[in-house]
């Protein structure tokens, strides 16, 4: 055998797992098909959309709120070709320390195409075109997943785009359909709105980020409707027609009524699928069920026993800090050890301004489980730190067992939220009860003390901040 492991794909879960079995002793090889290591979330996903919200956010402050603290501009203009230069700049240099860690942990790197021959040979074809194989005593599948699309909308990647366009668009648009108001639509929406778009949400489900708390879904709607975001809920979109230099989308509501809307481009967001393209898995002994998922038992190793599969090929929710972990975990188990994942404490966050996060059981699925619990809240409006910084949109909501105290769900929508959220895990890991964080000493003023009086909420005691 060439190597110990072999690990197909360089995403946060790929070099993740590939770093931790080197550091276990493992001889480690990472075939990636693009150039640049990273995957989906550096290239073209977490790490450039999230450059992208961050340089909208200064520019619509600067155009909205700097007056009202004192900040005066005369004559702001945009340069949308250096915001997306900065994103391009920001990519390169996550890829650039990717590839540095590669080389730090003695990890071979294969760029190109990688495919089974059997159960331990991969077949790396490179994109000059030239095929060598390599052998692993184990093999890690984490190729990711890829934008979805139905027949109805197909994706040209001019008018009619996915995220991955929508990441270097030539220019702002004038009108941006956006199919589906889950995350990555809602993100690269309110991008899109802050630069001045109008943007239009049609979703198939009655919420934005359906499947997140119904609470939140109601409150960052609240939010976008303040950047002129338009909303079409319950729809099914029937056709998209690309007609040079604009795109008509038509779609039927549940109770049968008729929409069109034209605008200059069409962002498809309705999920992503699996990406095992080309893998060849028929070789290795696998195949994918009806959603194109691999197989794994709970040591997320396939039916093929030295195989293993992390990430969006495999069940669960596709999020890259997901995958870290199953990365970690597959890693240790090959090396003999005893990892462990609770998956129902890996948060969920939406980038928007406010942010949205959460972890832990939605109030919609503890009623349906018959779950007794007992939910708090606490508004933004009424926090400090809050009024301060001028960030009063959100609220943190906290779902606790009813007999118990023991915290099951924790959900905000805020400003910071997307680290505010670590805390709720933590206490969570712990299983704390709502009175041991209400409890606990929180530095004023914070944001962080929403979730501290959302748990007095909880609890039934008051809130005692302002």
């Amino acid at each position: 055998m060439d190597f110990d492991v072999i690990v197909i794909g360089s995403g946060p879960g790929g070099y993740i797992a590939a770093i931790r079995c080197a550091q276990l002793g493992m001889k480690t090889a990472i075939i990636e098909k693009y150039p640049a290591l990273g995957g989906t979330c550096l290239n073209v996903g977490c790490i450039p959309s999230k450059a992208l919200l961050d340089s909208s956010e200064h520019y619509y402050n600067a155009a909205h709120s700097f007056a009202q603290h004192g900040i005066a501009i005369k004559d702001m203009q945009l340069d949308f070709g250096q915001m997306i230069k900065r994103k391009e700049e920001v990519v390169g240099q996550m890829t650039k320390g990717v590839e540095f860690l590669m080389n730090k942990n003695k990890i071979t790197t294969y760029i190109g195409f990688g495919s089974f021959v059997d159960k331990n040979t991969v077949k790396v074809k490179s994109n000059d075109g030239q095929e060598q194989q390599i052998s692993a005593k184990n093999i890690i599948i984490a190729t990711g997943s890829k934008p979805s699309s139905f027949p109805s909308m197909p994706i040209d990647k001019k008018r009619v785009i996915s995220s991955t366009e929508a990441l270097k668009l030539p220019e702002v648009p004038k009108h941006l359909i956006v199919i589906g108001a889950g995350v990555i639509g809602a993100e690269l929406g309110s991008v899109y709105a802050r630069l001045g778009a109008k943007v239009s949400f049609v979703e198939f489900a009655a919420s934005m980020i359906p499947t997140m708390d119904g609470t939140m879904g109601k409150e960052l709607q609240k939010s976008m409707r303040k950047l002129g975001a338009d909303f079409y809920f319950s729809h099914k979109v029937t056709s998209v027609e690309n007609k040079g230099d604009s795109v008509v989308v038509r779609a039927e509501n549940n109770k049968g009524g008729l929409l069109e809307l034209e605008g200059d481009y069409c962002l498809v967001s309705v999920g992503r699928r699996p990406y095992t393209d080309g893998l060849e898995l028929e070789k290795a002994g696998l195949k994918t069920d009806e959603r194109g998922r691999i197989a794994v038992n709970d040591h997320l190793q396939t039916e093929v026993s030295n195989i293993y599969a992390i990430g969006d090929v495999i069940r669960g929710a596709m999020l890259a800090h997901k995958a870290e972990e199953e990365g970690v975990f597959v890693a240790e188990t090959i090396a003999g050890q005893h990892p462990h994942i609770n998956y129902l404490l890996i948060p969920g966050v939406v980038y928007t301004w406010p942010e949205v996060a959460a972890v832990g059981y939605t109030e919609e699925e503890l009623k349906t489980n018959g779950t007794p619990y007992k939910a708090g809240t606490f508004p933004f409006k009424a926090l400090g730190r809050a009024r301060a910084s001028m960030d009063t949109d959100g609220l943190v909501k906290v779902l606790a067992h009813a007999e118990t105290d023991e915290i099951l769900g924790v959900h905000m929508i805020g400003a910071r939220v997307a680290d505010m959220i670590a805390e709720a895990v933590v206490a969570m890991e712990f299983r704390a009860a709502a009175e041991d964080v209400g409890i606990m000493s929180h530095a004023h003023p914070t944001y962080t003390e929403a979730f501290k009086e959302a748990c007095l909420a909880a609890t039934g005691n008051r809130a005692l901040n302002i």
